[in-house]
């Protein structure tokens, strides 16, 4: 795991592509490898190693090229400090849909805010592409749990003993959704990634912290 100075210059959010991100597998590796090593329950166990860091990233690559997946990155100095993965649901009945995963913050750069901007430009990236209903799980009781609910996202339920934790115990999971306005049926292709990412770095913008639903939202 590569230790990670947080540079003293300003953190954007951004989007990154397929191509963009194969370039940077690398530090976003860091950033899981970190996340697990402090505990979070991410899919994987204590001793995760940075290559299969790279092959976990590396496999979010087709859906970033196609458009099922976004990419959203806290970057600071070219230095990437965050994540957090936006899924568009497949299914022909659910266009409406999508799911937040791995949004994680590097263990130097937390209490920064840099968690609620990632939220933030993820529902709002998530609007840009008509997906209005979002879902996500994160540990019961966890920095991730307190953030949501922060954020207006409502508990749907728990499941218990649902994973376990890098150190071996076992964890209680609570899943999560959140309305971002009415869902209007739609049969166009998942994604609209572009519009995703610009309305996304947008929201993201230093300083904004209410960013405006664009159209379609509330």
């Amino acid at each position: 795991m590569t230790a990670i100075t947080v540079p003293s210059v300003a953190t954007i959010i951004r989007a990154l592509d397929a191509a963009q991100a194969e370039t940077r597998l690398d530090e976003l590796a860091d950033i899981l490898v970190d996340a697990v090593a402090h505990g979070a329950s991410v899919n994987f166990m204590a001793g995760f190693p940075q290559p299969q860091a790279r092959e976990f990233w590396r496999g979010q690559l087709p859906g970033l090229a196609d458009g099922t997946k976004c990419l959203l990155v806290a970057e600071a100095g070219a230095r990437l400090l965050g994540t957090v993965v936006l899924s568009f649901a497949h299914q022909p009945n659910a266009p409406h849909r999508a799911e937040i995963g791995k949004m994680l913050v590097h263990s130097a750069a937390r209490r920064q805010g840099l968690g609620r901007r990632l939220l933030t430009a993820a529902e709002q990236a998530a609007c840009a592409a008509g997906r209005t209903l979002l879902l996500l799980d994160t540990e019961t009781g966890s920095a991730g749990d307190r953030l949501y609910r922060s954020c207006g996202w409502t508990e749907i339920g728990r499941v218990p003993n649902h994973a376990f934790k890098p150190d071996g115990s076992l964890a209680e999971t609570t899943i999560f959704c959140k309305e971002l306005g009415a869902h209007r049926f739609s049969d166009r292709t998942p994604g609209l990634p572009h519009r995703a990412a610009a309305a996304a770095e947008s929201a993201a913008a230093p300083g904004r912290t209410t960013p405006p639903s664009p159209a379609g939202c509330r």
